[in-house]
């Protein structure tokens, strides 16, 4: 029965430092694993003698991160709106190109950009009969492109997983989630209902 309990107890506190340490552990290696991975892109060596030579580890990784911060100043100040404008009527020329191109610029910008697409979280009734509901987020509001009218365009991402599937809904099914943060519904979301927000 002693032994029952201390074997119980070892497993209780396993558990409650694995519950710790795997999160920082997993956090900690994709941060890792995604600074490798973009300095390796640019990897700088210094040659020290005709044999040896030493790599800088976080130097080609400052190298982009400058050039991608110039860039972007370069094109905010100097470059006037008629080049953007002559490259996307290039692009938009080029079927798989401009798919590829755009998908990728937009999904990008839904997060970072100044047109942020997930800051309206709302509650999506699914199946009025059960009164089924999703979690989800506003992407368009207007879809006359599309000849929709009374509709919006949710997004509803997958649990831990980074996709996630696009409802068309009209918008007596949709309420908004006004006092809710939009990163606590989407970690909600990602994470499949069992993140909370500790207090």
């Amino acid at each position: 029965m002693l032994q029952n309990r201390f074997v119980k107890r070892i497993l209780a506190y396993f558990v409650r430092g694995l519950i710790l340490v795997a999160p920082t552990y997993f956090t900690f290696l994709i941060i890792k694993e995604s600074i490798g991975y973009l300095d390796s892109i640019l990897p700088i060596y210094i040659n020290t003698d005709t044999k040896n030579s030493l790599y800088l580890p976080g130097l080609g990784l400052l190298i982009i991160l400058s050039g991608i911060v110039f860039l972007g100043f370069i094109f905010s100040r100097f470059v006037p709106q008629s080049v953007f404008s002559f490259g996307k009527s290039i692009l938009n020329k080029m079927p798989l190109v401009s798919l590829i191109y755009y998908a990728i610029k937009d999904l990008i910008s839904a997060f970072v950009g100044d047109k942020r697409k997930f800051n309206q979280p709302v509650l999506v009734t699914i199946n009025q009969q059960s009164d089924l509901k999703k979690l989800g987020f506003i992407t368009q509001t207007d879809l006359s492109n599309l000849a929709i009218e009374g509709y919006v365009a949710v997004y509803c991402p997958h649990s831990y997983a980074f996709s996630g599937e696009l409802f068309i809904v009209p918008n007596a099914n949709v309420k908004h989630l006004d006092n809710v943060s939009s990163t606590d519904v989407m970690k909600m979301i990602v994470s499949g209902g069992v993140s909370v927000k500790y207090r």
